[in-house]
């Protein structure tokens, strides 16, 4: 694992942005005008993304936590060219970034979790970060293996070095008693309610066509391994496509609590076509209903920076104010960025400020 902390983040151009970031960080919560969410373009607090595996820009899948008094952001990259540090036998797969921060808006990678268990040969990616006991839990797909791909587990006391869980893969849908799953499990999302954990990930259906949303819970006493989480939607998922912008795929599901409710943010659309994010509700984590039939976070107009998509959101919570972590690029996945919004809320539920 490397520990050389690199500055690779990327800000976009233009005065406008350049002008926000100069401002004070507490300004940024100052309510704008109210437009309708699905055409109007979010404000950013920042952007970042990694040039060390490829030369440009390509980080996706944001997860972000507070630990030990500083901002960690979990995060996929990409297979390298060739290897980028001279290690023998370096994983040639996708792989997990750390990035971190005091204020959300300047991040510096700190390190990389590699392939390295059998199961995950091919690749690790979609980080799902937990703090619990002390400890950041991370949750994470194998990559590469169609319907076998499933969930990992690691552990860190620092955020940074993390120890794998021996009986990797922990979890992934049975077909055989939730057959309208294929059985793969990605993308997925840890999520503490209660005295359980919730952990929330994407599957295809048995033909392999159509992603959708399920979820499992383990007691929040156990080791969170094999045979400690059970599905908790055998019968259907607890979201699937059923809106035109949604096209055949929905995942990335990230949930936050706000008050007696919770809000899963998803991407709708494959990468690209274009990913866009909504915003669906419930009280008891497994029954949601959408908040809209509208993008709560729509890709950018021609010529923007997310002009491909906005997608896999990451949703956080510090103090009383929120932040919506997204993926996004222009030129149809040859780059990635991430980058963050903060919402607000009101009595029907979030909105982009």
């Amino acid at each position: 694992m490397g520990t050389e902390k690199r500055r690779v983040h990327v800000f976009l151009a233009g005065a406008g942005f350049a002008a926000m970031l100069a401002a004070p960080f507490a300004a940024l919560s100052q309510q704008a005008p109210k437009q309708d969410p699905a055409v109007r373009e979010a404000k950013l607090v920042a952007t970042y993304s990694d040039t060390s595996r490829l030369g440009t820009p390509w980080a996706k899948d944001p997860s972000v936590v507070r630990f030990n008094g500083k901002f960690l952001m979990y995060y996929t990259v990409p297979a390298p060219r060739e290897n980028p540090v001279g290690v023998k036998d370096f994983p040639k797969g996708l792989a997990i970034g750390i990035a971190e921060s005091t204020d959300l808006k300047t991040w510096t990678k700190v390190g990389e979790i590699l392939p390295r268990q059998q199961v995950e040969a091919n690749g690790i990616a979609a980080p799902g970060a937990v703090v619990i006991g002390g400890k950041v839990h991370l949750f994470y797909q194998t990559y590469g293996n169609r319907e076998k791909d499933a969930i990992n587990h690691a552990w860190s006391s620092d955020g940074i070095v993390f120890e794998r869980d021996p009986g990797n893969p922990v979890f992934h849908p049975d077909p055989a008693t939730a057959k309208w799953s294929v059985g793969r499990a990605i993308d997925a999302e840890a999520f503490v309610q209660g005295n359980r954990l919730m952990l929330y990930y994407a599957t295809r259906d048995p033909e392999f066509k159509v992603q959708k949303v399920g979820v499992a819970s383990a007691p929040i006493g156990s080791k969170f391994t094999r045979g400690d989480f059970t599905n908790l939607n055998n019968d259907k998922s607890i979201l699937e496509p059923e809106l035109a912008w949604e096209r055949n795929c929905i995942e990335a599901p990230s949930v936050i609590r706000r008050g007696g409710k919770l809000y899963m943010f998803y991407a709708g659309g494959y990468n690209n076509e274009p990913q866009q994010i909504g915003v669906a509700v419930s009280t008891d984590g497994v029954k949601w209903k959408r908040l809209s039939d509208k993008p709560f976070l729509a890709n950018g107009p021609k010529g923007s920076w997310n002009a491909s998509e906005s997608g896999h959101p990451g949703i956080f919570q510090f103090g009383n104010r929120t932040f919506l972590f997204f993926q996004g690029n222009n030129d149809r996945g040859k780059s990635w960025t991430l980058a963050a919004t903060e919402i607000g809320w009101n009595a029907k539920g979030p909105y982009l400020k």
